[in-house]
């Protein structure tokens, strides 16, 4: 069979790579080339690129990107991204975070500390459906608790990076969850399953391993919360078990959150306008690189990139349990050097599903390996936002915190374990 693969169609790829890594390599920085910007630039490289002898004009190599950027996937992806935004934004607004916060940390046995505050990520990060909110809601607290009794910061703060990722792979609403089920075409609840049956013995494992590091408790720690204000949160969970449509279940969840801040008094009419706004915000740039990069994706499988790599990776794949491993080291490394899951996701994400389809992989397994891999390095880069954050919080080092993120290097154990056994082995539901 003729190879219709080339190299060349791969330049844009290693124009981002070089652009991304090689700032922060000159800088030490990695957040000195945004992500948008770099995929902007890629864009412009890669619209100036012909396949071959075959020259398409500039207008043709447009409305090619635009193809590939208005990809029905991709809008729907786009819409769930800034719908989710909007909810975190009123759940924030009304008091949902802290009064979930408080919650957990009122119900926790003194000397259970840190396997309640890493149930408390999970439960949280599962409810936001962001490992960042997490971060930044969870972290202060950690501290509070390693300064009153002893612990070490960095302990605490892996304990907090470790719920905080478990929610960003498991939760409904998460981007990376959003991103994994629509790139392969997969229901959430599939996805779920699969992950859940997943990581289960890790979490049972982090929390016998945290648990015998111990803890004093806080005497006389008094937390206030709202039941009532937890119920937004509550409500996303039930809503999507159910198998509600995921545009039904984040609609009601805002409109619940509205009500109940309203009636509270978090805030006027008015001012809901500007929380959703804001929260639209805090999600456009993730909905603007979905699009650049589904653009920038076909034009790379027009200059034969895409077949390249698959001509490539599938040539040294021979088995079901090869494509696995193949998949998940695909997504890796994209985390790797793009520092953010969803992106490495919705790259890989097309070629996996060729790739599963290839060698007859339940997409639902793909779903959950792309979802898993993404995740647990996205918790173990010291260049990450997540520990980045939680470092800044913790006034230490990100590099200190990496040994201790030990529920993300679970994870990658038992994403290895369910490749190399094939469980979970749910029924096949590729076309």
């Amino acid at each position: 069979m003729e190879k219709k693969g080339s190299v060349k169609g791969l330049i844009p790829l290693f124009v981002f790579l070089g652009l991304y890594a090689g700032a922060a390599i000159l800088t030490g920085n990695f957040g000195t080339m945004p992500l948008l910007t770099a995929f902007m630039i890629t864009m412009g490289v890669a619209l100036f690129l012909n396949r071959g002898r075959e020259k398409k004009t500039l207008d043709e190599k447009i409305e090619m990107f635009c193809k590939g950027a208005g990809d029905s996937t991709l809008i729907l992806m786009m819409l769930i991204f800034l719908l989710a935004g909007a909810f975190y934004s009123v759940a924030d607004a009304m008091g949902a975070v802290s009064s979930t916060v408080n919650f957990g940390l009122s119900v926790l046995p003194a000397k259970l500390l840190l396997p309640g505050l890493f149930l408390v990520g999970c439960a949280l990060s599962f409810s936001m459906g962001t490992s960042m909110g997490t971060v930044s809601a969870l972290t202060p607290v950690a501290v509070g608790i390693a300064r009153e009794t002893g612990i070490a910061l960095p302990l605490v703060c892996g304990v907090v990076i470790g719920g905080a990722m478990f929610g960003d792979n498991m939760s409904f609403i998460s981007d990376t969850t959003i991103a994994a089920t629509r790139t392969q075409e997969v229901g959430m609840k599939d996805k779920f399953k699969v992950n859940f049956a997943i990581v289960l013995p890790a979490v049972i494992i982090n929390l016998i391993a945290i648990s015998i590091m111990g803890g004093q408790g806080v005497v006389g720690k008094v937390y206030e919360y709202s039941l009532i204000n937890i119920i937004p949160y509550l409500s996303i969970i039930v809503f999507s078990l159910i198998g509600l449509n995921v545009f039904i279940v984040l609609g009601l969840g805002i409109g619940i959150g509205l009500v109940i801040g309203l009636v509270h008094g978090s805030f006027t009419f008015f001012e809901i306008f500007g929380i959703l706004q804001r929260g639209l915000g805090w999600m456009e740039d993730m909905a603007m690189i979905a699009m650049v990069v589904g653009g920038v994706v076909a034009l790379m499988k027009h200059l034969g990139g895409i077949d390249f790599i698959l001509e490539n990776l599938t040539s040294r794949i021979k088995s079901k349990k090869g494509a696995e491993f193949g998949i998940a080291a695909l997504v890796s490394v994209l985390d790797l050097a793009t520092t953010n899951n969803t992106v490495s996701i919705i790259t890989a994400g097309p070629l996996a599903r060729d790739i599963a389809d290839e060698f007859n992989v339940d997409r639902k397994r793909v779903a959950g390996l792309l979802d898993l891999f993404s995740s647990a390095f996205q918790g173990l880069m010291p260049y990450a936002g997540q520990i980045l954050m939680a470092a800044g919080m913790a006034q230490i080092s990100p590099a200190s915190i990496v040994p201790y993120s030990w529920y993300s290097m679970l994870m990658i154990v038992m994403g290895i374990f369910s490749i190399i056994t094939g469980i979970p082995n749910f029924k096949s539901t590729n076309e």
